[in-house]
């Protein structure tokens, strides 16, 4: 009986092991980092993301937007800063920051200044999608960040896992989203659109530094015990805050459906 059970945990094991196909620590730091750098090709590939989501978002086009989300550059920069962190480096973790940053104000610039002249003003069904986000989004994000991260840590340059990922995640519609809120001087609508970014940002990279963490990334420079207890406990305190508001809209939704 103990060697059948030590047989299927072992089963169990192989099947759902993250190691087995694992590439080197060496190209996994390569793949991530490349992929996160802010090259003037990565921003003109953005600002042109920009473009084609808003517009497909304006005349309500799900495959536009679709287009747009397979070309968007933003998940590099949300793995590497991932990347970054689990690697003690936050030297360059506050680089990709900054130029994770950097690339979300050129976005909504891009957005705001497209719905400014566009003669088409009324939001559409794609437009107040993304406005109201909630625990599904959470669940949705996480499970995106797994996954997105998985494929970047697996043998072999090239899989069809990212592109699956940037399209479930859906980083750029809520940011053209606000570029539209922003034109159109509707706050309520940017406050959605704002939060549901912010979700989808911070729960991926989440997911990217906890798989990374059990991968064993090897490390800049070993934490103290205070540091490593302080960075826990930011960590901590920033997911309970984000996860607040749709907690809150989580539980209305739910007594609203129940009268």
């Amino acid at each position: 009986m103990k060697y059948k059970a030590d047989k299927l945990k072992t089963i169990f094991k192989n099947m759902f092991s993250l190691t087995e196909d694992t590439a080197s620590h060496e190209e996994i730091r390569d793949r991530i980092i490349s992929g996160g750098k802010i090259t003037g090709t990565n921003m003109c590939v953005l600002i042109c993301a920009m473009i084609i989501a808003s517009v497909g978002l304006n005349v309500n086009s799900t495959a536009v937007i679709i287009g747009a989300m397979l070309i968007s550059p933003l998940m590099g920069s949300i793995l590497a800063m991932a990347y970054s962190l689990v690697s003690n480096d936050f030297k360059l973790f506050r680089n990709f920051a900054v130029g994770f940053a950097m690339q979300i104000v050129i976005s909504i610039l891009t957005s705001t200044i497209y719905f400014l002249i566009s003669p088409v003003k009324e939001p559409t069904p794609e437009l107040l999608a993304r406005t109201s986000p909630g625990l599904f989004d959470v669940i949705i994000a996480t499970a995106g960040g797994l996954a997105g991260i998985i494929g970047q840590t697996r043998n072999g340059k090239f899989n069809n896992i990212i592109p699956g990922v940037a399209i479930a995640t859906a980083l750029m519609p809520p940011i053209c989203t606000c570029g539209y809120s922003i034109a159109n001087a509707n706050w309520k609508m940017l406050g959605g659109a704002a939060y549901l970014f912010i979700v989808n940002a911070y729960f991926i990279f989440i997911a990217s530094a906890l798989i990374l963490s059990l991968l064993k990334t090897p490390k800049v420079r070993e934490l103290t015990e205070s540091e490593w207890k302080h960075l826990r406990f930011r960590m901590l305190r920033n997911t309970i805050i984000v996860l607040i508001p749709s907690i809150v809209l989580a539980v209305l939704v739910f007594r609203g459906s129940s009268l």
